[in-house]
């Protein structure tokens, strides 16, 4: 496991609570709206933190914090994640990880070793869309279903979220993907946002009135549908 950035504090990424942000790097796919690129593509020109500075750094300051969230590239990358993960919960926080779903056996031994407090897994899209979507020419899908069927079995507390784009979701799409993980817990919906650090350029965001139309096409399905960032 490489970490690759650090956000002291934050009363975004963990819902609820006051949180530090660890960014691991490296990730197996390539979404061309990635707004976190250079964890993916371009590590030898990012920071390079060891994990016992970060756990020092979060051992300094947990006083002020309630929790941390993991997030990458995708953290179950490695198998040594989970002793990362481990020591978090040494130190008394809560975990949150955030993950693309592609590993569901580190994923499931997180949460039943108790390494976890709260998932947020990322549908890409629809099925049919999946691998354009995750950039990933004939990307297998039966990982990522195993992990939406785990998060919905209710093992940990979780959220599935989609960041929107407009060259690549359609009604069409989210009518699936809300009967994909019809009856989650929390299904959160997310513009996208030109970073100027992206895999691939000249994509967009789409308008409120888009997103409410998404919002409520899910709504069928899931009761507890909400949109972040507009």
């Amino acid at each position: 496991m490489e970490i690759h950035g650090f956000q002291k504090m934050t009363l975004l990424d963990y819902p609820g609570k006051v949180a530090c942000t660890v960014f691991t790097g490296g990730c197996n796919m390539r979404c061309p709206f990635c707004h976190n690129a250079f964890l993916v593509t371009e590590l030898s020109r990012s920071e390079h933190f060891s994990q016992q500075e970060i756990l020092e750094l979060i051992a300094s300051r947990k006083k002020l914090l309630d929790g941390v969230a993991v997030t990458g590239g995708e953290p179950l990358l490695t198998e040594d994640t989970l002793d990362f993960l481990a020591r978090l919960k040494d130190l008394g926080l809560a975990v949150k990880l955030d993950t693309n779903g592609s590993f569901p056996d580190r994923l499931q031994r997180a949460v039943r070793e108790g390494l976890v407090d709260y998932v947020a897994m990322d549908i890409k899209n629809a099925p049919q869309a999946y691998a354009a979507t995750a950039g990933v020419p004939g990307l297998a899908l039966e990982p990522i279903r195993e992990s939406v069927r785990f998060l919905l079995s209710g093992a940990v507390d979780y959220e599935f979220r989609t960041t929107i784009v407009a060259e690549y979701h359609s009604l069409e799409d989210m009518e699936a993907i809300g009967r994909w993980i019809q009856g989650a817990r929390r299904y959160y919906l997310q513009s996208f946002v030109d970073s100027g650090n992206l895999i691939c350029q000249g994509l967009h965001g789409v308008n409120r009135a888009s997103m409410l139309a998404l919002r409520d096409t899910a709504r069928k399905y899931i009761s507890c549908v909400e949109i972040r960032g507009i």
